[in-house]
């Protein structure tokens, strides 16, 4: 099996941080293909709650080598703190983190321009975290990026940093109206965490491929969904890189032959965070019972998440694109609350009905969800441990969630901790 790619079939936080922490102990190494500390992934081990930002899950497990691949943007200080926290909470970090020696860094003057940004758009704002993420893959494609192999050598990463403060204020004042920034503030903490993270800097594509070849098992990792895809998703609410399968290839530098298995990861219902259309958002009573019944909050911002009922036609739309060979339904336990599901099939269109999502915004906002109703099965899920132990109503709402998206449903999540994961359908 070498490489196995996780990715979220929704808007991100469909829990797929729990899913890669479950499947780690099978594997040697865990890999980060893109996103930056945007995207939180909750693990619950033992009742014990870790979040994690920008490092893979798999760093909690002992046997596996973590790996942050050129496709991520890392933010210099918040990395130096998610290795203290994990350091403090007892797992080793270093001799067990490679960080690619391309990926891009995240500096604080990018985090102010995405902020400005965002301001200046008003109510067209794109709904950002403001930590900057956009405005490095931004300049990342402009070639004005700083990359972690400019850390090994002081005097370039200080020129290049002091270059980049420069253009940086001439657009805050000049185009955005606002302060200049004190370039020289942020420095020394940066080279002090540049000090940090340089033994961790590696070739990770060399690294990758080497464990390839040796027949290691990998698991690669998104961040967001691919319904947040630069390409793919509801543009241009979106995020800045590709959260799609093919992202791990050149967020990793593996070949496509590689990869055999893509595991989707979708939740029992639909959450998103930011702006952009959501047909099936629940604005009303439902809507915040299942936010609360689902702890929909950020795991990095505490942003609360809009929700609403599953979308089958956006969930098929992201399988279209990734290829998933499985799927794995998250957070069925939150659904134990209601006496009756709805599920949304199919759209009306102007010109008829539609079973994918459109690309377009414009088109979506022509669409009508079309539902149908499921029974509910208003109980208690979470000590649940086998899939034929389930209710036979959340057996039938699964199945039918199987065979509105056309791909096999591997497992079933009824809880946060690694033990309520089940084995469904084999």
């Amino acid at each position: 099996m070498p490489v196995t790619v996780i990715v979220g079939c929704q808007w991100g936080d469909e829990g797929k941080g729990k899913i890669v922490d479950y499947m780690s102990s099978k594997m040697d190494v865990v890999a980060r293909y893109q996103g930056g500390n945007n995207a939180g992934h909750t693990v619950v081990i033992n009742g014990e709650k870790y979040v994690l930002h920008l490092i893979p899950s798999g760093i909690l497990h002992d046997a596996v080598v973590s790996v942050i691949g050129n496709g991520v943007v890392v933010d210099l200080v918040g990395l130096v703190k998610e290795i203290n926290e994990i350091e403090g909470n007892g797992f080793e970090v270093e001799g067990k983190l490679l960080i690619s020696e391309q990926a891009h860094v995240i500096l604080p003057q990018h985090g102010i321009l995405d902020r400005a940004r965002e301001t200046s758009l008003g109510a067209k704002k794109i709904g950002t975290t403001g930590r900057g993420i956009g405005t490095a893959y931004a300049e990342k494609m402009a070639r004005r990026g700083i990359r972690a192999c400019d850390l090994r050598h002081k005097d370039t990463f200080v020129r290049k940093y002091r270059e980049f403060g420069a253009y940086c204020n001439e657009v805050l004042t000049k185009f955005f109206g606002v302060e200049a920034v004190d370039v020289e503030a942020h420095l020394e903490e940066l080279l002090k965490c540049g000090e940090r993270l340089k033994p961790m800097l590696s070739d990770t594509v060399t690294y990758m491929n080497n464990a390839i070849a040796s027949k290691k098992n990998i698991l690669a990792e998104g961040a967001q969904g691919v319904l947040l895809d630069v390409d793919f998703g509801t543009y241009p609410y979106v995020t800045s890189s590709s959260p799609a399968p093919g992202g791990a290839c050149t967020g990793l530098g593996i070949s496509p032959r590689h990869i055999n298995n893509i595991l989707g990861i979708v939740k029992a219902y639909t959450t998103r965070v930011g702006e952009g259309p959501m047909l099936t958002e629940q604005k009303n009573e439902v809507g915040e019972r299942i936010r609360k019944e689902g702890g929909e909050f950020g795991a990095t911002t505490g942003r609360a998440r809009r929700c609403g009922w599953f979308d089958a036609p956006a969930v098929r739309r992201a399988i279209q694109v990734s290829g998933c060979t499985g799927i794995v339904i998250t957070k069925l336990d939150v659904l134990s609350i209601l006496s009756e599901i709805p599920i949304c099939v199919g759209y009306e269109t102007p010109s008829g009905r539609t079973n994918l999502l459109p690309f377009d915004v414009s088109d979506i906002d022509q669409c009508k969800p079309i539902y149908e109703t499921m029974k509910g099965w208003e109980c208690d899920l979470s000590h649940v441990r086998e899939a034929g132990k389930l209710p036979q109503p959340a057996i039938d709402y699964v199945l039918r969630l199987q065979e509105l998206m056309g791909v096999p449903i591997d497992m079933v999540s009824v809880g946060p901790d690694r033990r309520q994961t089940l084995a469904f359908g084999k």
